[in-house]
């Protein structure tokens, strides 16, 4: 089985869609033969896309770190759990367990961790599509961002289009299957 990577938060933001959206997220995930690949976490967006994937018979694997596993801040009830030393060593080895990489809404470590990703898959470390899914608009300002990225010479357009941001699973599914990495990144004097 093929897992994707989801980052989220360990909150649940302040309006009902972004749990809504983690939910159908973890059915999505299931229904198209994915397993779920994500931090390990019992709180927020975490949980609820974890159990989702669980509540439809599907595989999750959670790494988290051994201070948060130490808080009892880990799922308990998931099909794999790795407990490791480092954040750096979290974000590695859910690259290397996913073949695609979904950010739900989330704070800044969900912004760091997908953010990472997609550098990664820039610079050739990794090949994976990365994702915004972007119930509610959430993601909507930083998309824009992206694009002034592209406008002021710091981000090539055709890199640009290798990240999405929607909240259509339809568009997602395809982006996912029709995927190609850009090429190494050409540097500019």
């Amino acid at each position: 089985m093929k897992n994707i990577a989801v980052y989220c938060g360990a909150s649940t933001g302040n309006q009902k869609i972004y749990q809504t959206s983690a939910r159908k997220l973890g059915h999505w995930l299931v229904e198209n033969d994915y397993g779920l690949t994500y931090g390990g976490g019992s709180k927020g967006l975490m949980r609820i896309v974890a159990d989702s994937v669980l509540e439809q018979q599907g595989v999750v694997h959670g790494i988290i770190t051994q201070k948060l596993f130490d808080r009892n801040l880990a799922h308990t009830n998931l099909n794999k759990l790795d407990v490791v030393e480092t954040m750096s060593e979290r974000k590695e080895l859910m690259l290397k367990d996913s073949v695609a990489n979904i950010a739900l809404p989330g704070g800044p470590g969900t912004l760091e961790e997908i953010s990472e990703a997609f550098s990664w898959t820039i610079i050739g470390e990794s090949s994976h599509p990365c994702i915004f899914f972007n119930p509610n608009h959430y993601y909507d300002k930083l998309a824009s961002f992206y694009d002034e990225m592209t406008t002021q010479g710091f981000l090539d357009k055709k890199v640009r289009q290798t990240l999405l941001f929607s909240d259509s699973f339809s568009e997602i599914g395809q982006f996912i299957t029709t995927f190609q990495a850009p090429g190494l990144r050409k540097y500019r004097e």
